[in-house]
């Protein structure tokens, strides 16, 4: 076996350990100590880097710039790896929630810690109840809290942009929140899609210039998607 293997194998054992840290910690600081959301997002920014570190990940931000930190963003990312997580949570400088699939929310300690720290689930079946969590997450985006979505819907399986699904442009359109094209390059040749064991590698996360919502009715959704599409796509070619 080689160090590379080693080390991927080493880093496979570590994320649950450190996962279910992270997460009772956040329930110990907000269930005992009273800690806010925006204040326990230290814990998965510091759980991220910690094991983006042990896998050798070395991640660059560009266009941070175009964030301001005040402000609430839908931040829609191409989807090359289990990485891309890591990385998002660990280098953007803004405070966040992760949209997760509400089955998520019923794993003992995991689920608990991941509604301590107000990530938000979506039920991912089709009908009444899937428009209702969206619904749901739209009105809390519209109140103040960042997102990130991966409108591809699924980890591309050769690292390419594929097409964008248009329940994330449901969220935009409903919040009325700008929306921002991330590329996210990288992540793909440090852990593939079916693969298990992490190789180091450098990543860089691109953001691009939000995209105003307020041209755009229920029914353009699938030409939004088209735009936002396009635009990581010109982020990762640039």
């Amino acid at each position: 076996m080689n160090l590379y293997k080693i080390r991927g194998f080493f880093v496979l054992m570590v994320v649950p350990v450190v996962t279910i840290l992270a997460c009772t910690l956040a329930i110990i600081a907000t269930v005992i100590f009273r800690a806010s959301e925006d204040g326990v997002q230290v814990l998965p920014r510091y759980w991220a880097k910690i094991i983006s570190g042990l896998a050798g990940m070395r991640v660059e931000l560009q266009g941070g710039e175009n964030l301001q930190p005040n402000q609430p963003y839908i931040l829609a990312a191409n989807h090359q790896s289990q990485f891309d997580i890591f990385a998002l949570q660990g280098y953007l400088h803004i405070s966040f929630r992760w949209l997760a699939k509400k089955e998520l929310f019923d794993i003992p300690v995991f689920g608990h810690g991941m509604r301590q720290a107000g990530y938000i689930p979506i039920d991912r079946s089709r009908g009444r109840q899937a428009l209702k969590s969206l619904y749901a997450a739209a009105e809390r985006i519209a109140a103040g809290a960042s997102v990130i979505i991966f409108p591809e819907g699924t980890r591309s399986p050769d690292g390419r942009l594929r097409e964008f699904k248009s329940g994330g442009m449901v969220l935009a359109i409903k919040s009325g929140v700008p929306i921002v094209p991330v590329a996210i390059r990288g992540t793909h040749e440090i852990m593939p899609k079916g693969k298990l064991l992490s190789r180091p590698g450098r990543v860089t996360i691109t953001i691009g210039k939000p995209i105003d919502i307020s041209g755009f009715k229920m029914a353009q959704k699938q030409e939004l998607a088209k735009r936002l599409h396009d635009e990581v796509a010109a982020l990762l070619e640039r």
